[in-house]
């Protein structure tokens, strides 16, 4: 069976499942992408393809995207002709794909469909006007749509994630996660933190929160402001924060600096106890969760983190945001404690009742585990995965 996966950054969402395919004597795996992070398993067969869409309006970018897929795939078909295709929908590199390959069944990855909620205002679209943002929104949605009839079958992560698309579409439309390595991100009593961060010993209340971009649509200014308040309050604490500085999913501070460099020079806080590691390797990144007293979420309505779950994997006592996507994984008071993402005070509130409760803590973290072990384990989220490939499901 040759089994086709597109996604412009190579693995992106379907990081296990190559592994996992590659690992089948029965499959053969072709991976289209614009560029490749970490390491291509044996016997899967990269093919690279360039896309112009720097500086491009939605529309035209989406045409760029969907035109360079069909020319990487026309030129990958003299070795590789694909029985099955799985493809992220995001950037509409699925768009032409039934047209080229009209009886190859197509599977789409989808994973937002645009129509902003209130907690976005002032967020995303900051001076826009709100005809603006529902032609932007239009725009990308277009696509959305043309993908989410061109497929054969169609997956998402959450359920939330499916109650954005449009109401025809969801009752075919199958949660599926990619799945939560348990056996990795699994709790390990005694872990410290010297050997990224020497001096923080487990002597400490270690605060830990992790972002791919430190950014307001994951809360980062409301964060910050909560940090000033905890460590003003308890002389012991320690935040560690781990996450680049590239804005990801919103606009980008006008006067060209970023998020992290505008919180450093408001102060206010001690700086000799708020770390900022950067972009974590995978050893450090799981030390950092297993060496946390309190780990924090914090979240605009919008895509569920791998994070969050991989932190109650570990066994993290987790205090995150009471928005939709973290309420459909955290129960308050059951399996973490849950806040309002919008209040500095209230962040810092949870904060400080889970630090203070060591048994509160230890049954937040081990139901958090559970939770994940349930619902998310690796094993059988791929072997979902691998059904619907197979046409099982």
């Amino acid at each position: 069976m040759n089994i086709l996966l597109i996604h412009p950054s190579f693995p992106g969402q379907f990081e296990y499942l190559v592994p996992f395919l590659a690992g089948n004597p029965e499959v053969r795996t072709a991976f289209l992408c614009r560029a490749v992070y970490g390491p291509v398993p044996a016997g899967v067969t990269i093919k690279t393809y360039r896309a112009d869409t720097e500086d491009a309006s939605p529309i035209d970018a989406t045409l760029r995207e969907a035109e360079a897929v069909i020319r990487a795939m026309k030129e990958l078909e003299g070795t590789f002709r694909p029985d099955v295709v799985l493809g992220h929908s995001g950037w509409g590199a699925l768009t032409y794909v039934k047209a080229f390959y009209p009886s190859v069944r197509l599977i789409g990855y989808f994973e937002w469909y645009f129509g902003m909620l209130p907690a976005f205002e002032g967020v995303w679209y900051t001076g826009m006007t709100p005809e603006g943002i529902g032609v932007l929104h239009t725009q990308r949605n277009a696509f959305q749509l043309a993908q989410l009839e061109a497929c054969d079958a169609r997956i998402t992560p959450t359920e939330w994630q499916r109650s954005r698309f449009p109401a025809g579409y969801r009752p075919g439309m199958r949660v599926i996660h990619e799945g939560v390595d348990t056996e990795y991100y699994s709790p390990l009593r005694g872990q410290t933190l010297e050997k990224l961060i020497p001096g923080l010993t487990e002597r400490e209340e270690i605060v830990t929160c992790v972002s791919r971009g430190l950014e307001p649509t994951r809360c980062f200014p409301a964060l910050m402001d909560a940090v000033r308040l905890l460590l003003a309050r308890r002389p012991r604490c320690h935040v560690v924060i781990a996450g680049g500085e590239k804005t990801h999913y919103g606009p980008k501070p006008k006067n060209g600096k970023t998020w992290k460099q505008i919180e450093i020079e408001k102060g206010g806080y001690d700086p000799a106890r708020v770390h900022f590691t950067g972009w974590l390797e995978k050893e450090d990144y799981r030390a950092l969760l297993r060496a946390s007293t309190v780990h924090v979420y914090l979240t605009l309505p919008y895509v569920l983190s791998w994070s969050a779950l991989q932190a109650m994997s570990a066994g993290c006592c987790l205090v995150a945001s009471a928005s939709p996507p973290v309420e459909e994984v955290v129960q308050d008071g059951v399996n973490g404690l849950l806040t309002d993402a919008g209040s500095a005070e209230k962040i810092a509130e949870r904060i400080e009742e889970a630090l203070s409760d060591a048994a509160l803590r230890e049954r937040l973290g081990l139901s958090a585990r559970e939770t994940v072990l349930d619902r998310f384990r690796l094993e059988a989220c791929l072997q979902k995965q691998m059904d619907l490939l197979l046409g099982k499901g």
